[in-house]
């Protein structure tokens, strides 16, 4: 495991702070948190209730904003981390344009008006999930499992996985196995995803001291876990429709979504040990993102049809 060396953080924890707004936006992880949005609105809409719009504006809020508490935790903890990590150097705390204690501050205080906004004004089964998760996300992720086991990316995923589920409470007021299989689709994308960032980023994270699974299962052995998780995704994806809960407005392109990941998974599997460009790795990165967009778009196509097609037959 690599040293990090702090000097530098204590550095910059004893001199003025030189923030401007747009670092502290930057604290947000706003490319996070748009999809954290994004799914905690499909998951609203989808549920089969009718929400006050201003309840379901202020539900996205406070998501949104507890999305962005839980970055900032991520950044003022990881700041040692991200320094010696070239796509994260840049990053306000380890590039010393915003103090660890203003950004510890800032997460902490957006953390609390969120959940509390939620409570008080839309329904507490939502607030209390949505403090869970950045509690899961900052702390059990954050500080206890990233550094600790390869696993990290597997079980940390479960937060980045419950936006879908606090839309459809904020909602609802309750759990559904539908929500629950909105969760289950991003909690099975994490791992792939980030494993074909991880192969070709391994040195980051070996510098880093961060034992994601290719620097300690191997590449192989990557490969083949993201081929595992891709092909049972696949599936998993195209469940809300063969359960009735959708359409084909959702099922035909889930599926085809589902047989190109494991088409690029596929890919990846073959991959020669020898590849040090990995083209495939970076093609499968980037097609990951491109599916989670598209395949909670499709949903949410869906719901919008379904609800038009109710109110043209009344």
């Amino acid at each position: 495991m690599a040293l990090v060396d702090n000097s530098h953080m204590e550095q910059v924890g004893s001199r003025m702070s030189e923030a401007t707004a747009g670092d502290y936006f930057a604290l947000l992880k706003p490319r996070v948190m748009s999809l954290v949005v994004f799914t905690a609105f499909v998951g609203l809409v989808a549920a089969p209730v009718t929400i006050n719009p201003l309840i379901a504006v202020i539900a996205i809020l406070a998501i949104a904003i507890g999305a962005g508490a839980s970055g900032a935790l991520n950044m003022w903890y990881d700041a040692d981390i991200d320094a010696v990590m070239t796509r994260t150097a840049s990053r306000p705390v380890p590039s010393g344009r915003v103090l660890p204690g203003e950004a510890l501050s800032f997460g902490l205080v957006l953390s609390a008006l969120s959940v509390m906004t939620l409570g008080v004004l839309v329904n507490w089964l939502s607030a209390a999930l949505l403090a869970f998760t950045i509690f899961f996300y900052a702390v059990i992720y954050t500080m206890w499992l990233k550094r600790w086991t390869p696993q990290n990316i597997v079980i940390g995923g479960a937060a980045g996985a419950f936006p879908p589920v606090i839309g459809w409470a904020a909602a609802t007021g309750a759990i559904s196995l539908e929500s629950v299989i909105l969760f289950l689709i991003i909690f099975l994308w994490t791992p792939p995803h980030f494993w074909a960032l991880a192969l070709f980023k391994s040195g980051d994270y070996e510098r880093a001291g961060i034992p994601m699974m290719p620097n300690v299962a191997g590449e192989a052995s990557t490969r083949r876990q993201i081929f595992a998780y891709a092909v049972i995704l696949a599936p998993i994806g195209v469940l809300p429709w063969i359960l009735g809960y959708t359409s084909a407005v959702y099922g035909v392109p889930a599926t085809l979504l589902g047989v190109s990941f494991v088409w690029y998974s596929w890919a990846v599997l073959r991959m020669p040990d020898s590849d040090r460009v990995m083209k495939p790795a970076k093609a499968l990165f980037g097609y990951s993102l491109l599916y989670l967009f598209a395949i909670f778009a499709a949903y949410l196509a869906d719901s919008v049809v379904a609800r038009v097609l109710v109110l043209g037959g009344a």
